[in-house]
């Protein structure tokens, strides 16, 4: 492939609950902004990419009426498709995956990773056009312990483990291949798909700062972080 295309589905599925909020997380204001738009804008400064962003049915028309006075947005509209995500996250990015026609590169991140850098989704995208399999990580930084369903536990050796981020990237005719699949309990990212269907994952560079914003906690620390790079 010779400049491929480039893909991203946005898989921004979340409800407000563990935010204790009734607007879904993705739409919270992080720094006077909706977090899902953050993370748009981020993935927008890829030259010709084509944005899939999944939601819930129920949310399709709050994203109309938040982004129909944004002029960046606005300005990209024939970069971005909305679809109707699903009722968990492999059939979300399933229905993402049925909007793409053509073979090229996708990334699939998280709606509420809105700190991703240009550098780690770039970065990406060239492992994936090179190995087929882009997944982003960061080295645990804690100590762990695994613990079974009688309480028993047993200390991990934390210099063997990864913590798993998006984006994660792929060419689109592995992808394709490895999402004709049922869908299995264990299929908690887009990696455990493409492992399932014999593909070896590819790990790259994270940040730890690349962090999913789940908690009101994740909002104080996302917060912290965009500060900090607005200063710099």
């Amino acid at each position: 492939m010779d400049s491929p295309l480039k893909y991203a589905i946005i898989v921004a599925g979340g409800s407000g609950s563990r935010m204790k909020s009734e607007i879904p997380k993705q739409f919270l204001p992080l720094a006077g902004k909706p977090i899902l738009l953050h993370t748009v804008e981020v993935f927008l400064q890829i030259t010709d990419i084509q944005l899939i962003i999944v939601l819930p049915k129920n949310d399709i028309d709050y994203w109309h009426q938040i982004t129909q006075s944004n002029a960046n947005i606005q300005s990209f509209k024939n970069s971005i498709i909305i679809t109707e995500g699903g009722a968990t996250r492999f059939q979300s990015v399933k229905n993402g995956l049925k909007q793409i026609k053509d073979d090229g590169l996708v990334a699939v991140h998280d709606g509420v990773r809105p700190l991703v850098s240009l550098d780690i989704i770039q970065k990406s995208y060239q492992v994936a056009y090179e190995h087929g399999t882009a997944v982003t990580s960061v080295w645990v930084k804690d100590s762990v312990r695994e613990v079974d369903k009688d309480g028993k536990n047993l200390a991990i050796d934390r210099t063997k483990l990864k913590l798993i981020q998006t984006p994660q990237t792929f060419r689109l005719s592995l992808f394709k291949k490895a999402f004709e699949v049922e869908e299995e309990a264990f299929f908690t990212d887009c990696a455990s798909v493409l492992e399932f269907s014999g593909q070896q994952i590819n790990l790259i560079d994270g940040a730890y700062e690349n962090i999913k914003i789940t908690t009101p906690e994740d909002m104080i620390v996302a917060e912290a972080f965009l500060k900090l790079k607005i200063e710099n």
